[in-house]
């Protein structure tokens, strides 16, 4: 081998950086897979099958939590925290009330969805909605009502609340409208249509999934007995409907768009005069907080919210009699109740909590007062900062993937990152998705590196558009 024939020094050079670039990329590929293959074998938590379903803490009565995620459940716990009732038959489970008289008997709206070709889905996937009533201690279950419907895509009754001993209210997702029927013969007696009162340019894009309307409570006392609560998710609007006059337009709590009121909300429910109302308690999803908001002078006023560092997405909060409030987390994946000074002092890990009740407080926790009438004082993260758990472990204190996870939760909309949460697996969160990030860009450049020294070691030399004369 002659001098001539030897490497040059810059090659050398250029080869000894080459590697240590690609080792660089290996690392961080490696690293990042590691985190994520740890989370996915920790497996997270789930709640698909009784024998994984956690026991609760202890508390004074039931309680029962539904499910509409990846698996549709309903759980109920003894008040020693004991699960005494499981069933994941449907799809997916709603709204769920106690029998009045028989805290143990719930009454709920529940979805199948069906993937097979059947008499009643020529195409599918078809829906089959219904209202079921199922006994806690017997375990019998009995359909009140059904109706199937030939599509997927948000074809759920998210709700029904009984009227009486024949009627239910229902929040008819399908057709953006709600309806009272007679479970007995099956006659729908009155019918409202949300294109009636809202444009089909606003909410999301019409036919699909317009409205999203997934909550309905008919008023039993005071000045709105007999009204009907209506919560639109896509126009972030509660409304209010009479019977005879339709859209109480001057009760509407929000307006579309207006994210600093509300911001997709879930659940709302309504506090009569009694309890220190008018007040309205909803989870405020998108925006992560539980808000209540206070009928004055004949506007709504809010008058109390709670967040802590870990809450996203909730979608139901009920007012206890005794002045805690039950809130359902679901991308928080807990069920929890916190007590008038914000406060946790109860909680239950679920893997995508839709609903949760305490049986022996009444529909939706009907003799739970005001935070106005309680005197509650509002709570935000930074002041709740220790709640949600979760300590920090890495170098000096700080978590780079738990940064980049965090920063990737303030850059995307809330919609986008909830989605991506909830099409997931359990165990991803915002570090899993940090990780892959990385594990993606560190791909990219590495390939990116490897065309480029191609390209150089062949004599071809890349330019820029625009370079400074004399380059």
């Amino acid at each position: 081998m002659n001098a001539e024939s030897l490497p040059s020094i810059d090659r050398v050079r250029s080869e000894i950086t080459r590697n240590r670039l690609r080792a660089a990329f290996a690392v961080l590929i490696l690293i990042s897979a590691a985190v994520v293959a740890s989370a996915a074998a920790s497996g997270g938590l789930s709640t698909a099958s009784k024998e994984d379903v956690p026991n609760a803490p202890p508390t004074e009565n039931h309680t029962v939590v539904t499910e509409s995620g990846r698996a549709g459940t309903i759980t109920a716990y003894a008040p020693d925290g004991e699960v005494i009732y499981y069933n994941n038959t449907r799809t997916k489970y709603f709204d769920a009330d106690p029998v009045e008289g028989d805290p143990l008997t719930v009454e709920y709206a529940a979805t199948d969805t069906i993937h097979t070709e059947k008499p009643y889905c020529g195409s599918p996937p078809c829906t089959r909605n219904v209202i079921e009533r199922a006994n806690l201690t017997t375990g019998e279950v009995e359909v009140l009502y059904e109706r199937y419907d030939p599509n997927e895509l948000a074809a759920e009754w998210h709700d029904a609340d009984r009227i009486n001993e024949t009627h239910f209210v229902v929040a008819d997702m399908v057709h953006d409208q709600v309806f009272i029927v007679d479970t007995e013969t099956e006659i729908v007696d009155w019918l409202w249509d949300a294109q009636s009162d809202f444009p089909l340019e606003g909410g999301h894009e019409w036919p699909r999934d317009w409205a999203h309307i997934n909550d309905v409570e008919y008023i039993e006392e005071g000045q709105m007995e007999g009204r009907i609560m209506v919560s639109l998710r896509n126009q972030d609007q509660v409304v209010f409907l009479d019977q005879q006059q339709g859209l109480l337009e001057d009760w509407t709590l929000g307006s579309e768009n207006e994210y600093d009121v509300l911001n997709e909300q879930h659940n709302p429910d309504y506090i009569p005069e009694s309890q220190g109302g008018p007040a309205v308690l909803v989870a405020d999803s998108e925006n992560a907080q539980i808000k209540e908001f206070q009928r004055e002078d004949g506007e709504w006023n809010q008058t109390w919210v709670w967040e802590d560092d870990r809450i996203q997405w909730p979608r139901d909060a009920d007012r206890l009699p005794n002045g805690n409030t039950l809130i359902s987390d679901t991308h928080g994946n807990r069920v929890m109740e916190v007590n008038e000074s914000g406060a946790i002092v109860w909680q239950v890990g679920s893997s995508l909590p839709y609903e949760a009740e305490r049986l022996e407080t009444g529909d939706e926790s009907t003799s739970g007062e005001s935070a106005a009438a309680l005197g509650l004082e509002s709570r935000t993260a930074a002041e709740t900062g220790g709640d949600g758990g979760g300590g920090s472990d890495g170098l000096f204190g700080f978590e780079p993937l738990e940064f980049l996870g965090d920063l990737i939760e303030t850059i995307l909309p809330h919609r986008i990152y909830n989605g991506l949460l909830f099409v997931t697996p359990v165990w991803m969160g915002s570090s899993e998705f940090a990780a892959i990030g990385v594990a993606l860009l560190a791909g990219l450049a590495w390939a990116g590196s490897e065309i480029r020294w191609q390209l150089h070691d062949a004599g071809v030399r890349l330019r820029l558009p625009v370079y400074r004369q004399g380059d």
